[in-house]
């Protein structure tokens, strides 16, 4: 008798811009081969070095809306006149093959997938404090002030919003917040499947 593939987690990453989640993301894709990056739908046009397709699946404007029409998208948003948006029948295509799948998307869109869906697992990334999160975005130096002060506007109200995922992780140093990220999906994994058996 043939087994059925255990259904793979849906993963609501979030966290303030420059925090951390990408390279957490990128360490966790590195360790787990049962676990994949969603890949967001966009409008805008690919800037260089990214490839359709694995960075982003690039699209006109009037397949985005046609998708939003098609209501074929877990959640989207505009910014700067483009679409950004999490295509559903992907991620539920990888899910249904057993593989886990992490939204890396900001408050709103995650707030929005966790209204529409009732099965999915939420971790927020924090940081030790805003004083280190200001001092983490000023060594980056990609940004001039005005820019910088948005984003500290935005983390604030990110920060504000944790409480509302079931996992908050201060990302003190990689190591340790990938292994804690480990231990959280393994946890969620093994309650499941316990779930499915009894």
């Amino acid at each position: 008798m043939a087994t059925e593939t255990a259904r793979g987690l849906l993963i609501v990453f979030s966290g303030p811009s420059g925090c951390g989640k990408g390279t957490v993301v990128a360490e966790i894709l590195k360790q787990r081969s049962d676990t994949v990056l969603s890949v967001s739908v966009t409008t805008r046009s690919p800037r260089p070095g990214e490839i359709d397709g694995v960075h982003y699946s690039f699209i006109s404007k009037s397949q985005f809306e046609q998708m939003i029409g098609d209501n074929a998208l877990l959640e989207y948003a505009q910014y700067s006149g483009n679409y950004y948006g999490t295509p559903r029948a992907a991620v539920e295509q990888q899910l249904g093959a057993g593989k886990n799948v992490i939204l890396e998307i900001d408050v709103q869109g995650a707030l929005k997938v966790m209204a529409g869906c009732d099965d999915y697992l939420s971790v927020f990334l924090a940081v030790p404090s805003m004083n280190e999160l200001e001092h983490r975005l000023r060594g980056r130096a990609t940004e001039d002030e005005v820019h910088l002060q948005a984003r500290l506007q935005a983390a604030s109200f990110e920060m504000a919003h944790s409480d509302r995922y079931q996992h908050v992780i201060v990302n003190d140093t990689v190591a340790d917040t990938v292994k804690q990220l480990n231990t959280i999906i393994e946890t969620e994994k093994t309650r499941r499947s316990r779930n499915n058996l009894s």
